[in-house]
């Protein structure tokens, strides 16, 4: 099968014109910036989140630019929940062209501190949810010819942070179930990829920040371990969302994208 895609720098204006995105966790942070940026870009956006008053609010300030979105409350450790929420968004748009795999959860802490309990929950969160979700969707973006999903990791999965057994264990999880889908499924023109953001300043910082005693110490840590010496925000993991959901990233599967400042290297 051979595939036309537009030259390099061109036919991207809008990259996601009239593709269907669906985005867990998008009430806040890293998700709500990625889903305002594929609404820019032409997409319909699903927006989804544990709490419904959140994804109302992002499903407002997208159309708030007369852009399109709808929104719905879904915990995504519910599996039953997540399939019919990606069944409803598949039947009222006919299709799904992205799946943001994103909401996650960190419990910080080394062996000994972290119970039986945190790291199932980690797993559940970090792990299983994403493996429902993406098999909710391959049957449909196979039928339309394929499509992204991306799942959300961390640096962390590419690298071992000190005393945080439960995230890093289920990040590095993350990381190689996405690769093990991609080598399944490229052939049938589904993309799978990994996010790997480093520390972006959202409250999803609480476990690092308590691990290491405090937000001062935790600024301290950005300015010293960052080889960019700073916080990366919202907007540039965003743009990595755009590219990893749309054509610019055509050829791209399989990937971990660090977006670290760094500090994996």
């Amino acid at each position: 099968m051979t595939l036309d895609f537009p030259a390099a720098g061109r036919g991207f204006a809008r990259p996601l014109a009239d593709r269907v995105a669906f985005v867990t966790g998008a009430g806040s942070g890293i998700a709500r910036a990625g889903t305002l940026a594929m609404a820019r870009c032409g997409a319909h956006v699903v927006v989804t989140d544990r709490d419904a008053t959140l994804a109302e609010a992002t499903e407002g300030a997208i159309r708030d630019e007369g852009l399109s979105a709808t929104a719905m409350q879904l915990d995504v450790t519910d599996d039953a929940a997540l399939e019919a929420a990606l069944a409803k968004a598949i039947a009222d748009h006919g299709r799904l062209d992205v799946l943001h795999s994103h909401a996650g959860l960190q419990i910080e802490g080394p062996l000994e501190a972290v119970s039986a309990d945190g790291m199932d929950a980690s797993w559940a969160l970090n792990v299983r949810a994403h493996f429902v979700a993406s098999k909710a969707v391959v049957g449909q973006m196979r039928a339309q010819g394929g499509g992204s999903i991306i799942v959300t990791a961390s640096n962390s999965g590419v690298q071992y942070d000190r005393e945080m057994i439960a995230y890093a264990t289920s990040k590095h999880a993350a990381v190689a179930m996405v690769r093990q889908m991609a080598a399944d499924y490229a052939g049938e023109n589904i993309r799978f990829n990994a996010l790997c953001p480093g520390f972006v300043d959202t409250p999803f910082n609480a476990g690092f920040e308590t691990q290491m005693g405090g937000r001062a110490a935790l600024e301290e840590y950005i300015a010293s371990n960052i080889p960019m010496g700073r916080w990366a925000t919202v907007e540039e993991i965003a743009d990595a969302i755009v590219f990893l959901a749309s054509d610019m990233s055509s050829f791209v599967t399989g990937h971990a994208l660090v977006i670290d400042g760094g500090e994996c290297i």
